[in-house]
């Protein structure tokens, strides 16, 4: 069937599902096939539930005329999406990154929004079937798309581009993330910069951080937009960034003092008030959207739980961000400091070396006291009076169970598999 024909359907309905668990009255549901599961088998469900059409690519499921028989469902997802894409004709962000692409995302949405009816991506569904349902969210109010993009292997961001066709592009940084899946740390900025390498050829503009000497490099010869920390030649000079422990930026001779934990913070920060004055947001107004954010899910959250202070960074890990949320953690002024840290994962050949390094970072700050969590963080193992070593979640909890812990500041972080939110539980 013809992708304008589909469209048209797609345009009669409220919002677009490919889970019956959570489909609407009047949305349009669209049978992907998991690894365990045929989705083909839930499309009379999908109806059932109130569903005005279903895509699915099994004829063996055909219910009535309400049913669209593609040859791929998830070919055709995507199909949609950049049809949709090119129909609403939008100004769309795209963002992607080694860290911080969430929170930046947010941030950007929350300024912007100040101005303009915006929709960014909802959560992290920023993969091949993130992204189309992302832009098929997108609606004929939306005056501007903010678009987040994962990958974990060469060509991806290349093939999400394609689909949401962006007009401008953030990266937020090239760090130590997915390296099995990249081939290491030039094989990670590669498979980032197919986001540069897009809107060079299409002519659309990039939003670089002057303080990145990877972004300022990989960025020559792209229409840009510029920002920096005491970067007088950039479109937007930002100065006098503190963080004890929340960042604090000052920006057009004002102060925003945001509920973000950790310098690392700041260029994300950073980077929403940059987009927010390409677009004339006002100044008072990107002010009131930053520092009226508090992030959540996990991600750098500032928790008080009985008399401990929690840094909670669990919602995931790279060597990368472990740094550098370890070094502000070392800055942080507190009698009391506990690190609580999971292992990393889709590290690849490199993952022993890398759980050692921050193993390292740690050895000689007696005034912190360190859990070390998983497989290859153990393996690491030493002893020294103030780190433990633990093989599994469970064996750790069995034994900080065993410890009042009061009048602390704790640090928590791992990789999302680690799940170390279960230490709240603990404290």
């Amino acid at each position: 069937m013809d992708i304008k024909i589909i469209h048209n359907y797609f345009l009669k309905c409220k919002s677009i599902s490919i889970d019956t668990r959570k489909i609407e009255a009047g949305s349009f549901f669209v049978a992907i096939k998991g690894d365990n599961f045929d989705a083909n088998t839930f499309a009379k469900e999908a109806l059932e539930k109130g569903a005005f059409f279903v895509i699915i690519d099994n004829p063996d499921y055909f219910i009535d005329e309400r049913t669209i028989v593609v040859k791929d469902s998830l070919e055709a997802l995507q199909e949609l999406a950049r049809f949709h894409r090119s129909f609403l004709n939008i100004p769309i962000i795209a963002l992607t990154g080694s860290n911080g692409k969430t929170t930046t995302k947010e941030l950007i949405q929350v300024v912007l929004s100040k101005k303009f009816n915006t929709k960014a991506t909802f959560g992290n569904l920023n993969n091949h079937i993130g992204v189309p349902l992302t832009l098929l969210s997108f609606d004929e109010k939306t005056e501007i798309g903010i678009v987040e993009m994962g990958a974990n292997h060469q060509k991806e961001i290349e093939f999400l581009c394609e689909i949401a066709q962006p007009d401008f592009g953030y990266i937020t940084n090239f760090g130590k993330a997915h390296l099995e899946g990249f081939g290491g740390v030039q094989g990670v900025i590669k498979g980032k910069c197919e986001l540069y390498n897009y809107l060079s050829k299409h002519n659309k503009t990039v939003f670089v951080n002057l303080n990145d000497s990877i972004q300022v490099e990989k960025s020559v010869g792209i229409k840009s937009y510029t920002f920096g920390i005491n970067q007088s030649i950039a479109d937007v000079v930002l100065t006098n960034v503190t963080a004890n422990p929340f960042v604090e930026v000052a920006f057009s001779n004002c102060k925003i003092s945001s509920h973000l934990i950790g310098l690392y913070n700041s260029n994300n920060i950073n980077a929403a008030i940059a987009i927010g004055s390409y677009f004339n947001v006002p100044v008072l107004d990107i002010i009131a959207a930053i520092e009226g954010f508090i992030p959540e899910n996990n991600r750098s959250q500032l928790l008080n739980i009985n008399s401990n202070e929690i840094i909670l960074d669990a919602y995931n890990a790279n060597p990368s961000s472990m740094t550098v949320a370890i070094e502000n953690f070392i800055q942080l002024k507190n009698p009391n400091k506990i690190a609580i840290l999971g292992d990393m994962f889709e590290l690849g050949e490199e993952s022993l070396e890398e759980h050692k390094s921050i193993v390292n970072l740690l050895l000689n700050q007696n005034t912190i006291t360190t859990y070390f969590i998983g497989t290859d963080f153990y393996s690491n193992k030493i002893e020294q009076i103030n780190c433990s070593f633990y093989k599994t979640f469970e064996a750790f909890s069995e034994s900080f169970k065993m410890n009042k812990v009061e009048n602390s500041l704790i640090l928590i972080k791992g990789s999302r598999g680690m799940a170390l939110e279960r230490t709240l539980v603990l404290l």
